[in-house]
């Protein structure tokens, strides 16, 4: 059931944005759209209400409780992003909108990118770790908790994968090639 239950979220969730856009866009009904983009988070309480529903009436807790606190951990940390990211391509394509901002490419600017990504990733871990630690203090010493302790592992490697990645950025930043032609004569702006 709790499967089912985030498979129809997910579903729900891009039936809601794609609704969203279009009455905001397309039938311009901005009002209408922003009703229906702020009912995302109702998705969460949803899934989140029965996971505990689940758990209070006796169910033995399983990867399927922690694949739910992950899910909500995950739509917390990325739905808003995701949703900002939809929406200035919607407004392009159908809207006349500015083309969508790309990230940057190189160097510092890029470190800054890739730390704010990290931060949304590492936000939706820290989330989805609380939702899975309430499960072990509501679950109690009575049930089996390893499944949701290797949630809680997998989300601390998503944190650590997040951080090596834009940690390598800022130490190793990607630079702008440059054509044997400029390169010469930058070394020889340099020399002189």
């Amino acid at each position: 059931m709790i499967v089912g239950l985030i498979v129809a979220c997910e579903v729900a969730f891009w039936a809601l944005l794609a609704a969203g856009l279009s009455f905001r866009y397309l039938l311009r009904m901005p009002r209408v759209g922003l009703a229906l983009l702020l009912c995302e988070p109702l998705l969460e309480v949803v899934l989140f209400t029965v996971t505990a529903i689940d758990l209070k009436n006796g169910a033995e807790p399983d990867w399927k409780h922690g694949l739910a606190a992950v899910y909500i951990g995950f739509t917390v940390g990325l739905g808003h992003s995701t949703i900002r990211w939809a929406d200035a391509r919607f407004a392009h394509r159908f809207a006349g909108g500015p083309p969508p901002v790309r990230p940057p490419k190189y160097g510092t600017a890029r470190a800054v990118h890739e730390w704010k990504v990290a931060g949304r990733w590492t936000l939706a871990a820290v989330v989805a770790l609380a939702l899975l630690q309430s499960a072990v203090w509501y679950i109690g010493t009575d049930g089996d908790i390893s499944s949701v302790r290797a949630w809680q592992q997998r989300m601390l490697w998503v944190i650590g994968i997040n951080l090596v990645i834009a940690g390598s950025y800022t130490l190793f930043p990607k630079r702008e090639k440059v054509s044997q032609r400029e390169w010469a004569l930058q070394r020889d702006r340099e020399e002189s």
